[in-house]
């Protein structure tokens, strides 16, 4: 059996394993590390939880350390390029924990956190920057970093960059970094305008794939139940009753639809956290926390949010709602089954989902068997649809209702017939009589 000694690893990076209980590697970390060793760019392509990110910051911690430079203020040798917050922070806690015995400095740019923090930290120069791109050209435009010494570049998780709009800030980057480098090109699927945009980072790549684009993980038991929109809140409470549910990570298409899972569950005295845009980044990392920890073993996210949550004991994912981009639901699965584990991913399918669904299987080329509805699931159902009907409607606060064109949060709506400025109205009066007319009366 292959251990990471034989892929050409150094000791002091085999010891920082041998101390997070790694002894051998996974298949993209068996195919790729030595190619990176070799110095060669690379078009990674494989699932979520496979091990992508030892594939690529193992061998460049050692080439990195080979190489001897020292890094200089404001520069970084190796950028790390990732879609969102979390798995920005996730990938620069798995580069300080390999690196333990290289003694290479990390730092993290994204949105979110205090940009006098990341100057500070880019002052001294780093050696591997993790950054989200828009805080990165901030930072750049500034002249609080520059990229004109990077060694080694890397794209991860490109196909959800290019869903979340980042292709013209990516193109700006690669503009500002020295043609002579390295260039490592992660996704997990491979569409044609994915590859487009390999092309235009990568040189001659070895290309390394572990599934086929678009599949999804063998360990992760996959169903769906067909069940009315209404009713989706009934399913979820008895689904999330089931002791053998460890932790359960639930998605949704929008930030406001997970909010309101959040309420319904807590309704229902089931503890749950939000995790999304519209949150602080002090907010995402508490819920994190609480997650990873099982304090809150219940998380709800939307797509973009959920990419780069690690969290090993993820035992079930919960669509409660599809997503209507069906690559989605590959790395929405993919939060599950990790580290070696079983996972199950049920979806709530209502009738105006069933042709995302049919997208999905497509997609991943397999159906998704069907569930039937749980034992006593329409005297549940009736039983919240009674509880919800005293309640009233719930309320969404102020701050998560959607903004309008104006970027102006629309008033609560009140039963109040009278105009919202009944003062306009007044004045509309004057002047239709003649009076009240600024203008006139200075004429």
């Amino acid at each position: 059996m292959t251990n990471f000694a034989n892929l050409g690893l150094a000791e002091p990076l085999v010891r920082a394993l041998e101390a997070k209980g790694y002894t051998n590697p996974t298949p993209i970390q068996e195919q790729a590390i030595p190619t990176v060793l070799e110095g060669r760019d690379l078009l990674g392509i494989a699932q979520t939880g496979t091990g992508k990110t030892a594939a690529f910051v193992l061998p460049s911690i050692q080439r990195l350390t080979a190489s001897g430079k020292r890094v200089l203020p404001t520069h970084c040798r190796m950028l790390v390029l990732a879609p969102t917050r979390e798995l920005a922070s996730q990938i620069a806690e798995s580069a300080r924990a390999y690196g333990k015995f290289s003694r290479l400095s990390v730092a993290t740019v994204f949105g979110g956190t205090s940009i006098n923090k990341n100057r500070a930290d880019m002052s001294r120069g780093v050696d591997i920057l993790v950054a989200t791109p828009g805080r990165l050209i901030d930072l750049v435009e500034q002249r609080f970093v520059s990229l004109q010494l990077i060694e080694t570049l890397v794209l991860d998780e490109a196909d959800q960059m290019l869903d979340l709009g980042f292709i013209h800030a990516l193109r700006k980057i690669v503009k500002m970094v020295p043609r002579q480098r390295q260039t490592l090109f992660f996704s997990a699927t491979m569409p044609q305008s994915i590859r487009s945009l390999a092309d235009q980072f990568i040189t001659n790549p070895a290309t390394v794939t572990i599934k086929p684009a678009a599949t999804t993980a063998e360990r992760v038991d996959q169903y769906a139940t067909f069940v009315n929109q209404a009713e989706k809140q009934a399913l979820l409470t008895m689904t999330l009753a089931d002791p053998a549910i460890d932790r359960a990570l639930v998605f949704t298409r929008t930030k406001h639809g997970a909010d309101r899972v959040v309420r319904l569950l807590g309704q229902n005295g089931i503890a749950a956290n939000a995790i999304h845009g519209n949150k602080s980044q002090p907010q995402r990392e508490r819920a994190l926390a609480a997650f990873k920890s099982g304090d809150v073993p219940i998380l709800v996210a939307t797509d973009i949010a959920a990419r780069g949550i690690d969290v090993s004991g993820v035992s079930h994912v919960i669509n409660f709602e599809l997503p209507n981009v069906p690559e989605q639901y590959v790395h929405r699965i993919g939060r599950t089954a990790r580290a070696g584990n079983d996972g199950i991913a049920i979806s709530f399918v209502a009738d105006d989902e069933k042709p995302y669904l049919r997208d999905i299987e497509k997609t991943i080329r397999q159906k998704v068997p069907l569930k039937a509805l749980p034992e006593g699931f329409l005297a549940e159902a009736a039983r919240l649809a009674s509880v919800r009907k005293k309640a009233g409607p719930v309320e969404v606060p102020r701050d998560e209702r959607p903004r309008g064109p104006s970027g102006q949060r629309p008033p609560r709506k009140t039963h109040d017939p009278r105009p919202a400025n009944p003062y306009a109205a007044r004045g509309r009066n004057r002047r239709r009589r003649g009076g009240g007319n600024r203008a006139q009366a200075s004429a």
